[in-house]
């Protein structure tokens, strides 16, 4: 579990697309992802611990005292914006959470959701307004307007949302511009998504209390549809 509040920023050092199983992939389609510039994070760093990368929650399998490697799955790669990185990019990283830890953000899995592309970038006084379009877009009705969302592992609040299109915004204040790797990216670029938990666990609550409800000759809801219908057909007779 992470806050989404970034630690710090680390460099790529080397991705290997193919690797020895550590990698996590096995020995035809493995990937591994080598962080440099990571020494803040790493000083109580074991092996298997997680560590987010631009958001998404990965393994460590090697470390040093400024470096760290993952191994990085098929799935991931489909679903995230990992496998765009080049050797010198810049991540956003931070370690899973820890008891003492203060939620300064909001509850982030790591579990990316899917990418979004940036359309739009308007400065704003000393602010910047980001503008993005899902690459998924049913995944826009989990975003609301002042909801949290994750992108590329920052936790931030949505300021407009156009379901339409599967368009969104955010505004990036001054302070967390220099702590993100955000206002680096340009127009074109790929986001990591990751949509509020809350969203998907609320339908899926919904959609199972109607699937039971509908099931069951007793619930409320089974006995209105029933009315309803008898209604219907009386007034075709």
């Amino acid at each position: 579990m992470f806050t989404g509040i970034v630690e710090t920023i680390g460099t790529v050092e080397s991705y290997i697309t193919t690797d020895s199983s550590e990698s996590g992939g096995d020995d035809n389609s493995g990937v591994s992802l080598t962080i440099t510039d990571a020494s803040s994070i790493l000083d109580d760093c074991h092996l298997g611990d997680s560590i987010a990368i631009n958001g998404t929650c990965l393994t460590v399998t090697k470390f040093d005292s400024n470096s760290f490697k993952v191994g990085i799955s098929q799935e991931t790669l489909r679903l995230t914006n990992l496998g765009y990185l080049q050797k010198g990019d810049k991540v956003n990283l931070e370690r899973a959470v820890s008891g003492d830890v203060r939620f300064g953000g909001h509850m982030v899995q790591g579990h990316v959701d899917t990418i979004a592309e940036i359309i739009s970038i308007k400065n704003d006084s000393n602010s910047i307004i980001f503008g993005f379009k899902l690459r998924d877009f049913k995944l826009i009705n989990y975003i609301v307007h002042k909801g949290f969302i994750c992108l590329d592992g920052t936790s931030l609040t949505v300021i407009d949302v156009n379901y339409t299109d599967a368009t969104f915004k955010i505004m990036m204040v001054a302070y967390t511009q220099q702590k993100v790797i955000m206002p680096l990216r340009k127009l074109g670029d790929w986001i990591n998504v990751e949509v509020d938990l809350t969203g998907k666990l609320i339908e899926r609550q919904i959609n199972t209390s109607l699937e039971n409800q509908l099931i069951d000759k007793q619930s409320s809801l089974y006995k209105l549809i029933d009315r309803l219908i008898d209604e219907k057909l009386s007034k075709l007779n």
